[in-house]
């Protein structure tokens, strides 16, 4: 598909899903957007494979027409997204259905139900099949998972506590329960039946069903208005209300995470250093818009491994790197080596479902680079920021690993 295919289509400025569809509507690619006029049209820059990759690259020109679905809310979008992701599986989306590591939603079938959020790789190992009411999922990023959740409780209160109520024993838990009731966290004194009908409606709002609900709280609030319970009438047209305008400017900021302003580029360097397998470190810098970000460069004690194996240690570095949803994720990736830990980079970004481009700096026996291994675009447009990339993160992994070193010897 081309641009000038795109143009002729008035794409609304608003939030929702968007698909790429392929011959006979075969779905392709499913997204979701704060703006679907901006998002979509993104996908038709020049230089769409150096700012996505060249699968999505690809995927726009596999693409015959492109149709959208509004949402009255980025929130809704997401939970719509993940549904339909689920549903149709489309081919280009970077999600995969046995990925362990992606953040599941569980609603548990419990006397008073708690809403959790759990790990794919966690699911089966924490609960049985009986012991999950409701499940949703799976959400790639935990962080807006997350925040989605603090949106949702504004308009249900629900139980989180990692002990079930049933068994709340020690004053410190009972203690949490009454404090969260009191700043809002926690449903109120209800009962069983009240609390019943907010899972219910949880349940249908993560199902996509908000009309269902706000047509069922009209219809209860006209029951208490006309028996003159004004109060309880009053409740339900203030949740009619939430449901109508909800407010979640937290996730559109989120969004900037991934979908990152383009001036501001993030480059992430890894780098390994050891003493003939003794003392083995990983590091991770981070330069963005040519400037390196201290405070965001992280250390790695190697933990799997005795002997001198650095791409090993590569992919150990990477995979703990990845658990961490609430790190902004990076443009491209900058690994000290070549192509053997160019493929190790990848394999891993493979088995989190991302495609983020990765570059090899390759050295000399003095440790000076002599090559660069990449996207020659990409190359050309962030050579410099890459190299600095490479010098900060070989700088620290020394530093580290003499540190280490010093304090094994005087110990």
């Amino acid at each position: 598909m081309k641009r000038v295919d795109l143009t002729v289509r008035n794409l609304p400025d608003a939030p929702g899903v968007y698909f790429f569809l392929g011959a006979r509507k075969k779905i392709l690619y499913i997204g979701k957007a704060t703006s679907l006029r901006n998002r979509v049209r993104s996908y038709f820059s020049e230089d769409i494979k150096e700012k996505r990759s060249e699968l999505i690259e690809k995927m726009v020109a596999e693409a015959a027409t492109v149709e959208c679905t509004e949402t009255d809310s980025v929130l809704e979008a997401l939970i719509l997204e993940t549904n339909l992701i689920r549903t149709h599986k489309p081919l280009y989306n970077t999600r995969s259905k046995d990925d362990k590591s992606y953040n599941h939603l569980v609603i548990t079938n419990e006397e008073w139900p708690r809403v959790m959020v759990v790990r794919g790789k966690d699911l089966t190992n924490d609960f049985m099949k009986y012991e999950v009411k409701y499940h949703f999922g799976p959400f790639p990023s935990g962080t807006l998972l997350r925040d989605a959740l603090k949106i949702v409780r504004k308009l249900f209160r629900f139980y989180d506590t990692k002990v079930p109520l049933s068994e709340a024993k020690s004053k410190l838990h009972k203690g949490k329960i009454d404090f969260n009731r009191q700043i809002g966290l926690y449903p109120d004194q209800v009962s069983k039946k009240e609390y019943a009908r907010t899972i219910k409606h949880l349940k249908l709002f993560f199902e996509g069903k908000k009309t269902q609900i706000i047509a069922e709280l009209e219809r209860e609030m006209m029951r208490h208005a006309k028996a003159e319970r004004f109060e309880e009438a009053q409740q339900a047209k203030s949740q009619i209300f939430a449901l109508q305008h909800i407010q979640d400017i937290a996730l559109i900021k989120n969004e900037s995470r991934v979908y990152r302003d383009e001036k501001r580029v993030r480059i992430e360097a890894y780098d390994i250093a050891h003493l003939q397998g003794t003392d083995m470190v990983g590091v991770m810098t981070v330069i963005e818009s040519g400037e390196p970000v201290k405070g965001e460069y992280r250390k790695f004690k190697i933990e799997s491994l005795t002997n001198a194996n650095d791409p090993a240690a590569l992919k150990e570095v990477l995979s703990r790197r990845l658990t961490h949803e609430e790190w902004p994720l990076p443009q491209v990736i900058v690994v000290d080596g070549a192509v053997i830990q160019k493929n190790v980079a990848e394999r891993v970004l493979k088995e989190y479902s991302l495609v983020i481009p990765v570059v090899a700096v390759v050295k000399d026996d003095r440790h000076k680079p002599i090559r660069l291994i990449g996207s020659k675009e990409l190359l050309e447009t962030h050579q410099q920021s890459i190299l600095l990339a490479n010098a900060e993160s070989h700088r620290f992994a020394i530093s580290y690993h003499r540190e280490k070193r010093r304090k094994r010897t005087r110990a």
